[in-house]
């Protein structure tokens, strides 16, 4: 399959957030400003490409020709880790300001069910390196798509400030990303790529 329809699909047929509701926690959390959800979600973007494609070399070039497989897991684990703390420690360098609004959320990326899912995705749809990358990038930017939409609809709930007490945090949260996933259920029929 071409890698570019690969990357389409990732981010509106296949979005990992609104398809799957992978990453809902940082999604709720991270969400309540626009400009820290874009942050958050250029975050996860470069978090998912790098630690996908990294995990496609390591299983292709020492897991499977050395037969040990069975520690995909926990090396994906380990490198998403790895590459978490990069980040955290060159964001904490160069944009402190971004740093202080992510707070423990940044840290939190390396448990983000997210970052392993498209790993194993990867694994599961036996794709080549090109479209590893296409569809771990593809995948970051439908997160990040679906981050930004929803802080931008928060953000001009609260000025609207009609949101009922029950529904105010989390449930509006929730209620906003159910209708934004049907409305990316309607790229549905554009294409498949399980």
């Amino acid at each position: 399959m071409n890698p570019l329809i690969i990357f389409i699909a990732a981010i509106f047929t296949h979005n990992i957030a609104l398809t799957y509701l992978l990453g809902m926690c940082p999604m709720l959390a991270m969400s309540r400003h626009l400009n820290t959800a874009v942050g958050m979600g250029f975050a996860v973007t470069l978090v998912i490409t790098i630690t996908t494609t990294i995990n496609w070399l390591l299983l292709h070039f020492i897991l499977i020709p050395t037969g040990s497989e069975i520690m995909a897991y926990l090396v994906f684990i380990i490198i998403i880790a790895s590459v978490v703390q990069l980040l955290e420690m060159v964001i904490e360098k160069f944009f402190p300001r971004l740093q202080s609004s992510f707070g423990i959320f940044l840290p939190l990326i390396t448990v983000n069910c997210t970052i392993l899912a498209v790993s194993l995705f990867m694994v599961l749809r036996d794709y080549s390196l090109g479209q590893t990358v296409f569809f771990a990038l593809g995948s970051g930017v439908g997160w990040a798509i679906a981050i930004s939409i929803i802080a931008a609809i928060r953000e001009k709930l609260l000025l609207v400030g009609d949101v009922p007490n029950g529904l105010r945090g989390a449930g509006i949260t929730m209620v906003v990303a159910g209708i934004l996933a049907l409305a990316f259920f309607g790229f549905s029929g554009m294409v498949s790529i399980q």
